[in-house]
C-alpha cells in the first residue's frame, strides 16, 4: 500500500497512537499503518506513540515507520526528537513496598525501566511461558512479537534497588486489588494486555500519572494546541488520553467506558483501521 505525497497542511496536528491493539497486532505493525504514519508526517503533522510499554519494550519492528517522539510507561516518560521531557520513576520507598508485596505473594512480574526489564530469578521460566503462550494466539502465519519483551528481560536479584516506571504483573495467587491495598494509596492498577485477569494480572503504576500527562508535556514542547491533538487507543490506560485529546478515537471493541469518551471509532489493526481514520481526519 502506498499514498500519494501530501501537501503540507496549514494546521499542524499532534497524533498519539497507542501500540498494542491500536497501531500493532500482537506486536506486528500492518504495512498500511506504517505508510499512514509516514504520509501524515510528510504532510507536516507530528505523530508519536503513546503506550503503556517502556522504551525497552519498543523494538525497531514497531518504531520503524519513524516517529516524532513517544510517550512511554503510560505517561511516566516522554521524549520528542530524542529530548527527554518526562522521566518519572517510583520513589524508593514506594518501590520497596511494591516489590515486597509482590514477592510476598510470589507473583510473576516485570519491573519496567526505559533501558531494561527486570524479573525475579524464581519467576523467569513462568514469565517466559506466559508471554509465549499469549503470542501463540496470533493469527496463523503472523510473525510473533514476544521477542520485543523477552529480549530485554534481565534476571535481577536486587529488584527493590532498581529504578523503574511501571510494573506488569502476569500472574499472582490473589486478586490485584488485594495487592494494591497492601501496598497503599499511591498505587493504581489497570488490566494487563498480555495476561488475562484469570491469572490475577494487571499493570501497577503511580496513582495520578496517565498518558494524558505525556500528551500535555509533548504538545507544550511542540507549541501545539490541545484542540489540535488526536489520540487513538483501545485500553483502560487510554481513558485519560482519549478524554484529553481534541479528537479521541477508540478502536472498535474497546470497553464501553472508552467508547463513551471517544469522538469516533476506528477498525482494529488487522483491518488497518488507522488508514481510514487518518483519511477521515485529513491527516493524509
Amino acid at each position: 500500500m502506498s499514498f500519494e505525497p501530501s501537501t503540507p497542511t496549514a494546521t499542524i496536528r499532534a497524533v498519539f497512537l497507542d501500540v498494542d491493539g491500536t497501531y500493532a497486532d500482537y506486536g506486528v505493525v500492518p504495512e498500511g499503518h506504517v505508510q499512514a504514519v509516514r504520509a501524515a508526517r510528510a504532510a507536516g503533522h507530528k505523530v508519536l506513540l503513546c503506550t503503556g510499554r517502556p522504551v525497552s519494550m519498543l523494538p525497531e519492528t514497531i518504531l520503524g515507520a519513524g516517529f516524532d517522539g513517544l510517550v512511554a510507561s503510560a505517561g511516566a516518560y516522554a521524549e520528542v526528537d530524542g529530548e527527554v521531557l518526562l522521566d518519572r520513576r517510583f520513589p524508593a520507598d514506594l518501590a520497596a513496598r511494591t516489590v515486597a508485596a509482590l514477592d510476598a505473594h510470589e507473583a510473576v512480574y516485570i519491573l519496567e525501566a526505559q533501558d531494561s526489564l527486570h524479573v525475579a530469578p524464581a519467576a523467569e521460566a513462568r514469565l517466559r511461558a506466559i508471554i509465549e503462550e499469549h503470542f501463540r494466539r496470533a493469527p496463523a502465519g503472523q510473525a510473533k512479537g514476544s521477542s520485543a519483551i523477552l529480549d530485554s528481560v534481565r534476571v535481577t536479584t536486587d529488584r527493590a534497588g532498581t529504578a523503574f516506571a511501571k510494573i506488569s504483573v502476569f500472574e499472582a495467587p490473589v486478586p490485584m486489588k488485594r495487592i494494591v491495598e497492601e501496598i497503599g494509596a499511591d498505587i493504581a492498577v489497570v488490566a494487563n494486555s498480555i495476561a488475562d485477569e484469570g491469572r490475577h494480572a494487571g499493570e501497577l503504576y503511580q496513582r495520578g500519572i496517565s498518558k494524558a500527562d505525556g500528551v500535555a508535556a509533548v504538545i507544550a514542547h511542540l507549541g501545539i494546541e490541545r484542540a489540535d491533538t488526536v489520540a487513538v487507543g483501545d485500553g483502560q490506560n487510554d481513558l485519560e488520553m482519549i478524554a484529553f485529546a481534541g479528537v479521541g478515537i477508540a478502536i472498535e471493541g474497546s470497553s464501553p467506558e472508552l467508547l463513551a469518551l471517544a469522538d469516533r471509532t476506528a477498525a482494529p489493526p488487522h483491518r488497518e483501521g488507522l488508514v481510514e481514520a487518518f483519511r477521515e481526519l485529513g491527516l493524509i
